[in-house]
């Protein structure tokens, strides 16, 4: 639904948009409006990826070039849409949140939010997680054939162990390598499955792989991040913009279109459209029915190649 004209807060799917035409990144001109109904177009894609999860925000309420802070919970924003959870899943800090619907998503970008990230799991079951992520973080220097080839690595070894992996850009520098699993794993399997992987893949590959987080480890190579996958952890959604110069967009990809892309923010606020428009198949039109076990064999086998 566009925007309504000549009012001083624009409709956005039912949400008023204050300061409208204020510039939230100077790099593409883009303003708050532009964001928010960004949101709106791409809700049938993104609210799937955040239903039912606890949700980070991060905030940039003076645009991508001020600060930026994430937010695990409503405080004093006026987000009515915004579901709030029970106290008992994180009984040490403020209720979370979640966004199960666009206009929930729409009333965030008025108070300011540019990113959505999600848990590893559902609030249902907020102790058995239903994905893995590995997040590829380059060094900056490193052309994109090293990504493509590192991403290339990470989904072989995954496939050698049998399961299935879904890519995305991360709207920054690296990729992000997803792995459906069922809900029966817990949070120290997860975490310990992930780090197994980014273990074996720096061991068969030190030249390019590396295991250590940190700017001075990764020189030359890629830090594969395994840590997005202890409870609490959180990873930005596919489809979410990212609070960054130009509000590049977090976005699905196939396996083959990795070594055409260029860049991991190739994609943005302004062009997403032109992507979405022109996808003939959805690349990840299996994940939510893509279902894989964490077995204790799997994890063994896992562990004995190290």
């Amino acid at each position: 639904m566009p925007a309504k004209t000549g009012k001083s807060r624009p409709d956005v799917g039912g949400i008023g948009i204050s300061n409208p035409q204020r510039v939230i990144d100077s790099h593409s001109g883009a303003t708050k409006l532009q964001l928010a109904q960004y949101y709106l177009a791409v809700g049938e894609w993104l609210v799937p990826q955040l239903a039912g999860r606890p949700l980070s925000i991060v905030r940039a309420p003076d645009g991508v070039e001020g600060d930026s802070f994430f937010q695990r919970h409503c405080g004093r924003l006026k987000m009515p849409h915004m579901k709030v959870l029970p106290k008992s899943l994180d009984p040490e800090h403020a209720r979370l949140i979640q966004a199960d619907s666009v206009t929930a998503v729409v009333e965030a970008a008025q108070m300011g939010t540019v990113e959505f990230h999600t848990w590893n799991a559902h609030s249902d079951r907020i102790d058995r997680p239903d994905r893995v992520v590995f997040d590829l973080d380059p060094d900056p220097e490193l052309p994109w054939e090293k990504m493509v080839e590192a991403t290339g690595l990470t989904l072989d070894l995954l496939d050698s162990l049998g399961l299935r992996a879904f890519i995305k850009t991360s709207g920054g520098r690296g990729m992000h390598v997803v792995v459906p699993i069922d809900r029966r794993s817990s949070w120290d399997c997860v975490n310990e499955f992930a780090r197994g992987v980014t273990v074996r893949l720096a061991k068969e590959s030190p030249e390019r792989i590396v295991a250590k987080m940190g700017p001075k480890n990764r020189i030359g190579k890629i830090f594969v991040d395994y840590l997005r996958n202890q409870r609490g952890a959180s990873t930005v959604a596919a489809y979410s913009a990212r609070a960054r110069p130009g509000l590049p967009v977090s976005m699905p990809v196939r396996r083959d279109e990795l070594g055409s892309l260029g860049a991991a923010n190739r994609w943005n606020i302004l062009n997403a459209h032109e992507r979405l428009d022109a996808l003939e198949h959805d690349p990840w039109a299996d994940y939510g029915s893509t279902r894989q076990s964490l077995s204790s064999r799997l994890l063994a086998s896992l562990g004995s190649r190290e």
